[in-house]
């Protein structure tokens, strides 16, 4: 084999390595996008669902505050039927 044929092959096999790493490195820029993506998505759900939580804990103490109100004035109530039932 002289030096020309075997200069051509390691030519050959350079392309074809380079080809197969550029092949690899597409497809782990493409995976690196894709997590990238997915984990920005995730973040935006999260942050959704924790102003959900907040606007539901919100709620629930203005209806505990009103449901207090609620009771205190039942008991106003009550308290001025006589015995016998009539007011």
């Amino acid at each position: 084999m002289d030096a020309t044929t075997l200069g051509s092959l390691l030519v050959g096999v350079g392309a074809v390595v380079g080809g197969v790493v550029a092949y690899l490195g597409k497809r782990g820029e493409n995976a690196l996008t894709g997590y990238s993506s997915l984990t920005e998505k995730l973040q935006t759900e999260r942050d959704r669902l924790e102003r959900q939580l907040a606007e539901r804990d919100s709620r629930i103490d203005q209806m505990s505050t009103q449901r207090a109100a609620d009771q205190e004035e039942i008991s106003r109530l009550r308290a001025l039927i006589p015995p016998g039932g009539q007011p």
